[in-house]
């Protein structure tokens, strides 16, 4: 959760923010933050490479967990998180990834530990995460980002 608050942050934009507004905002802080706009010092234009990277992967993020997003993604999702069973999951400072036979893989934010806990302890851990995680929490698919990057 406090990537999704500093990239919010980062980009002064609150959680209703749309697509339309997320593009707006990034669009004007990539022309504020260029680095071609700096060239009179080398330290300035490290400066705005650093801060324009930074703005470049807040956007990305934001787009990637926006309700539009995942509403235009709901069918390939719907149909991942009704598989018989996980393939693979992990958890670090509240964020659950969890792998499906299907090759996605899916961030969660904001997961306490004792789910993550009674995921573990579950008998059939894909039934209790379709009960207890799958519309609960943030997402967003994180297989799509790695064949990207």
């Amino acid at each position: 959760m406090k990537k999704i608050v500093d990239y919010r942050r980062l980009l002064g934009v609150n959680e209703a923010a749309e697509l339309k507004e997320l593009k707006t905002t990034y669009r004007n802080l990539m022309k504020d933050w260029h680095p071609d706009k700096f060239q009179e010092s080398e330290e300035q234009k490290l400066e705005a490479e650093e801060k324009s990277k930074k703005i470049i992967e807040a956007y990305h993020f934001l787009v990637s967990i926006a309700p539009e997003t995942r509403q235009q993604t709901l069918a390939e999702y719907t149909q991942t998180i009704t598989a018989p069973f996980i393939a693979d999951f992990e958890y670090k400072s509240q964020v659950l990834i969890i792998s499906f036979p299907d090759g996605n893989k899916y961030e969660y934010f904001g997961v306490p530990k004792t789910i993550y806990v009674k995921l573990i302890n579950a008998d059939a851990p894909a039934r209790f995460a379709r009960r207890h995680i799958y519309n609960s929490f943030v997402y967003r698919n994180v297989s799509k980002a790695e064949v990207e990057a």
